[in-house]
Parts: C-alpha cells; structure tokens; sequence
C-alpha cells in the first residue's frame, strides 16, 4: 500500500489499484453518516415528544426540515417513499462540497464520481415511471406529440444525466482551480502576496460554501423534479 497526495495505491499481486483521494473523502463521508444516522435514530426512539428537541435530536429534525425542503414540492404525496435516499444523499453531497475547507479533493470534482450519482438518478426516475405506468404508457410518452419525435424526445432523456454530471463537475473543478491558483500566485509573490491572503476567505466563502451547497440543491431539484413527474399525481 503506497500512500500518495491524491491517490491511494494498492498493490495487489501483479495489479495495481488506484484510489483517488476524492473517494476516499467520499468512503469516509459514508462510515461518518452512517454513524451518526444510527445514533441519531437511537435518540430520537428514546426522545419525549413533549420537550423541545435538542442537541443530536435537533441536528437530525433540521436535517429532515432541509431535505423535505427541497423534494416535497417536485415529490408531493410520494416524499416519504423517496426521503431516505434523496435524503441521505443530499447531506452527504452537501458535506461533502465542503471538504474543500479541509484542503481535501471534493468527491464532486471527480467526474466519475458524479457520472455515477448521476446515471442512478437516472435509472431510478426510469425504473419508477415504467413501474407505475407501465413500459408502454412510458413508451407512448416518448411518442408524444408525434411519433416521429420519439428520436429527439430519447436525446432529451439521456441529457438529464449529461447535464447534472457536467454541471456539477464544472463548478466544483472551476472553483478548485481557481482557489489553487491564487494560492499558487500568492506563494510566487511572497512576500508581497501574503496580501492576496485577504481575498482567500471570500474565495472559500463562495467556491466552498455558497457554490458547494447551491449545486448540491440544483442536483436534487432537478433529480427530484424528474422523479415527481414520472411519480407524483398531478394537481
């Protein structure tokens, strides 16, 4: 095992296996959460419903106020079913569009990474409209207005998961980039630059923070609103 700045290898016999340290980030994301759902599931069990909730509990109940936020309006009656796993996903996207705080690789500026997360969306807003509806009524949709659209309108599924996997990767990557060029020009003009270091809070500020957490809504906006029209009854 050779441990390196941004790649984990592990030799295995003859077979070299490279991790990169933007999944690793994301590995120990998920032992992170993992742990702290089963505790916070554990208190919440023993929680009195008729006191105001508080330390983990609270944490927890804001969590779930964040996350039905952001899918109740797309998902309607059918968020319950679908708020584990949007919801899981939303925290752990968001924490981890923050690691760059951490001077770690964001899990998001692999494009791997996020091409994954993005063809599962996919497949689960495809998998659950042909369940509810059927494959033909699914396939009538694809036909509609005109049979001859079916073509474009299968172009225009496959965009979906393109889309979300570019759009988040090139927020993600353009912000890291940038950040480590104004540290890279800060230590070329020491010890002039040390003055640059007054912009670097506002860079993380927007790039870490702000970009991190809006691109994390857009992706399960959009996910969720997918979903909702394939799912949801319509009002």
């Amino acid at each position: 095992m050779e441990d390196q700045i941004s790649t984990l290898v592990l030799h295995l016999g003859s077979f070299d296996l490279e991790i990169p340290q933007s999944i690793l980030v994301w590995f120990v994301l998920c032992i992170v959460f993992a742990v702290f759902f089963i505790v916070a599931g554990k208190k919440i069990e023993k929680a009195d419903p008729t006191q105001a909730p508080k330390g983990i509990v609270y944490i927890a109940e804001e969590c779930y106020n964040i996350v039905n936020m952001v899918c109740k309006g797309n998902l309607k009656e059918t968020t319950m079913h679908y708020l584990p796993v949007f919801g899981t996903l939303i925290l752990m996207m968001g924490a981890a569009n923050l690691t760059g705080l951490l001077g770690l690789q964001n899990p998001t500026s692999n494009v791997s990474f996020n091409a994954t997360l993005a063809i599962c969306a996919f497949l689960m807003i495809q998998y659950h409209g042909i369940r509810k509806a059927g494959a033909k009524a699914r396939f009538k949709e694809l036909c509609e207005p005109m049979f001859f659209l079916f073509p474009l309108n299968v172009i225009g599924e496959i965009a979906l998961p393109l889309s979300l996997t570019m759009r988040l990767f090139g927020n993600i990557l353009a912000g890291t980039i940038i950040t480590m060029l104004v540290y890279t020009l800060i230590k070329s003009l020491l010890p002039i630059g040390v003055i640059g270091l007054v912009v670097t809070p506002f860079l993380h500020a927007y790039f870490d923070i702000f970009s991190g957490l809006i691109q994390t809504y857009i992706f399960f906006t959009l996910s969720s609103f997918f979903l909702g029209q394939q799912v949801a009854t319509e009002e």
